[in-house]
């Protein structure tokens, strides 16, 4: 089975696989109550909306965040940093995200990021997060999703510095094209990283092909990528 990720803009994602996950559903397009399990990093708008999770849920809604997120939500699970869970074939581990000199987002919140394991692909989506520590222990990442915006989290410097250090296979840039963050800031990003990068626009995805999950069964972790990016 092929994995599909589409970038639906600024923080949100959609991943398509044995399961649909969504992560920060924010200005969904369509209501499609297709997400078999929803992932919200912390309570900023944003990142947050209830509203846009009506739009995407299946009943009953499956959805996994920090304290404060299903508090407000009144549903779901909490995962706080360190936390983990498991649905079927799929595993996923909150991680710790927040900024360093930056007041937006600080560790005391016990915000998350998300290490997802899906359909034998390892994706870490970093939330609204600097290079923090803790990602120097990561497990192996074959997909990392890192913000470039600046203000709120990592500019796009910092963020190439992550990539590099984290060093996925690849690595997509987010929080850029709404609110803050410029396309340039996706290119500066992909400029400095080490790693192959995909610049997404908004509603773009990629397929991560058969092929590639042969390759990368045989090579073990040294494998020529093969996607297809689709409109």
């Amino acid at each position: 089975m092929a994995l599909f990720i589409e970038w639906i803009g600024h923080s949100t994602f959609k991943i398509m696989g044995s399961k649909t996950i969504y992560i920060d559903p924010w200005k969904i397009p369509n209501t499609l109550n297709d997400g078999d399990i929803i992932l919200i990093s912390h309570d900023h708008h944003d990142h947050f909306s209830p509203h846009d999770i009506k739009k995407i849920a299946k009943e009953p809604w499956n959805v996994y965040g920090p304290a404060s997120v299903i508090k407000e939500l009144g549903t779901g699970r909490i995962l706080n940093p360190g936390d983990a869970t498991v649905e079927g074939n799929i595993s996923i581990k909150a991680t710790p995200s927040y900024t360093i000199n930056k007041l937006f987002h600080p560790k005391e919140k016990n915000w998350v990021g998300f290490y997802i394991v899906i359909d034998d692909i390892k994706i870490y989506y970093a939330g609204d997060s600097d290079f923090i520590p803790e990602m120097r222990d990561l497990e192996p990442v074959d997909i990392a999703l890192l913000p470039v915006g600046g203000k709120f989290t990592m500019n796009a410097d910092e963020a190439a510095v992550a990539a590099n250090k984290i060093f996925p296979a690849t690595a997509i840039p987010y929080h850029w094209g709404d609110i803050i963050g410029t396309k340039e800031d996706a290119e500066l990003f992909a400029e400095n990283c080490e790693c192959k990068t995909i610049i997404l626009d908004p509603g773009e995805l990629i397929e991560i092909s058969e092929k590639y999950l042969e390759k990368k069964s045989r090579k073990k972790g040294k494998i020529k990528h093969i996607f297809q990016i689709w409109k």
